[in-house]
């Protein structure tokens, strides 16, 4: 099975640990995670996570969302990271482009709007910005990703 972290800009410092984690958790159910984002995005988790524990591969935001609207590659399972609306649009792209299950991992301040305009995305959220432990906490809540693309 295969995952995409799908994170846009890195602006709350809580994304890289929460992508970090996730992927870490998903390597130990045997998943190939990829990620995407902008620049900054992918530099911080490559920075990160110098030797490749967790992150394998990675690429660039809007060449992901080419490739999965040319249907060049799909995903089992797709984490957008939310902390905007910009965070919405890129879920609601996933969601025409790909038949991956989708886990909206919302964060911030106000998260509650976010979470209503997540639709039925399995969904994840805590108001988290520079700790990521309420995060974290909900991460640790779900004891199975695979259960999820079933």
């Amino acid at each position: 099975m295969n995952a995409l972290l799908m994170m846009g800009c890195p602006e709350l410092p809580v994304q890289t640990a929460a992508a970090l984690y996730i992927a870490n958790k998903l390597n130990r159910e045997g998943f190939e995670v990829t990620a995407a984002g902008n620049n900054a995005a992918i530099s911080l988790l490559l920075n990160s996570d110098p030797e490749k524990h967790y992150i394998k591969k990675a690429i660039d935001l809007d060449r992901c969302i080419a490739n999965l609207a040319e249907k060049k590659t799909d995903f089992d399972l797709c984490f957008v990271f939310i902390h905007s609306d910009s965070g919405i649009s890129y879920l609601a792209t996933v969601k025409s482009l790909s038949k991956a299950k989708t886990v909206a991992v919302i964060f911030g301040k106000d998260i509650e709007p976010l979470i209503k305009e997540s639709g039925d995305s399995y969904i994840i959220a805590a108001k988290a910005v520079h700790n990521p432990t309420p995060l974290r906490a909900k991460i640790d809540g779900v004891k199975s990703w695979a259960a999820l693309t079933k």
